[in-house]
């Protein structure tokens, strides 16, 4: 899982936090993920939304792709599709993805990059694995976020931010045994290079065995923790998490502490919970059955997005 890897020893390190003094955070319930096909037919584990989460507000959906060794010519992507109403974060761990979008927006992610696209009041986009990929076939392995836009950001113009894998912040844990990857979001002082609409954190964690990570967290914000590889214990608890689990801490608190059994990857992330009405269809998410219906009509209609590609049609793709 190569990622950004650093010496973490030559890295900013997140400070000690006292174990007696410090309001940790308990976990409140553990997720599995389920398994969905997406685009063209490649598989995702989903642990968000679900029956067992419904809601994880600010966040809307959380796909793991991969980690899959694909064949020549078995790669899959997402052709062009629309979106209104929040954002798409594309990380990519291994393999290549190519974005291209209705606003003239896009570009190549690799190992460590970042794809941030704000649909907002409207885009057409697609997400494709390189021609080379595709044709040699090799390791692909990344994640999707989508970020709900609040009620007054809804409308906003879209926007496309590539962030590379050098853009990256990079931390260490206390004691050197964790490498933290900021993708957005503010961690003691250390702020990750993605502009958010709703603010949130996003951070790429990985532990080496029995090594404990630390982090201060915001007291207003959710939290979770999602296991791409290993195993490990989170919270005051101590819970277990393993591959394609999510972790839900509850409420209150002021900081987070993961511990690995194995070499642990982990997604961590959290943000401030909108509480608004959410009305959702597909690939719309508005605040209500009228704004979903608009959207609708908008895509059939060709009116969402700058025709900067060649007109899709509603029987071209599906609304699912």
């Amino acid at each position: 899982m190569p990622a950004v890897t650093a010496d973490t020893l030559t890295l900013p390190r997140l400070p000690h936090l006292p174990e007696a003094a410090t309001a940790w955070r308990e976990v409140r319930r553990v997720v599995r993920a389920r398994r969905f096909l997406e685009g063209e037919g490649f598989q995702v584990r989903r642990p968000f939304p679900g029956v067992d989460l419904p809601d994880a507000d600010p966040f809307l959906l959380l796909d793991h792709m991969g980690a899959v060794e694909y064949g020549p010519g078995e790669a899959k992507g997402a052709p062009w599709h629309p979106h209104r109403g929040f954002e798409t974060v594309t990380y990519m761990i291994d393999g290549v993805f190519e974005h291209r979008d209705s606003t003239g927006g896009g570009g190549v992610i690799t190992n460590g990059g970042t794809q941030w696209m704000t649909a907002g009041s409207g885009v057409l986009h697609s997400e494709l694995p390189s021609q080379e990929l595709v044709a040699e076939g090799g390791l692909f392995h990344g994640v999707q976020l989508w970020v709900n836009l609040p009620r007054s950001a809804k409308w906003t113009p879209p926007r496309y931010q590539d962030i590379t894998a050098a853009q990256t912040v990079l931390l260490s844990s206390d004691d050197g045994g964790a490498l933290v990857r900021v993708i957005a979001g503010d961690v003691a002082g250390h702020r990750g290079p993605g502009l958010t609409h709703t603010p949130i954190t996003y951070l790429h964690a990985t532990l080496s065995p029995h090594a404990r990570l630390t982090i201060p967290w915001p007291e207003e914000f959710s939290a979770m923790a999602y296991v791409l590889s290993g195993r490990g214990t989170v919270g005051s608890d101590h819970r277990p998490l393993t591959e394609g689990e999510l972790a839900v801490f509850g409420n209150g608190g002021s900081a987070l502490t993961l511990r690995a059994d194995t070499t642990w990857d982990v997604l961590v992330l959290g943000g401030l919970p909108l509480r608004e009405p959410v009305a959702r269809y597909g690939p719309f998410v508005m605040n209500t059955r009228a704004e979903i219906l608009q959207a609708v009509e908008d895509f059939q209609a060709g009116r969402l997005g700058v025709t900067h590609v060649p007109h899709v049609t509603a029987a071209d793709e599906e609304l699912s």
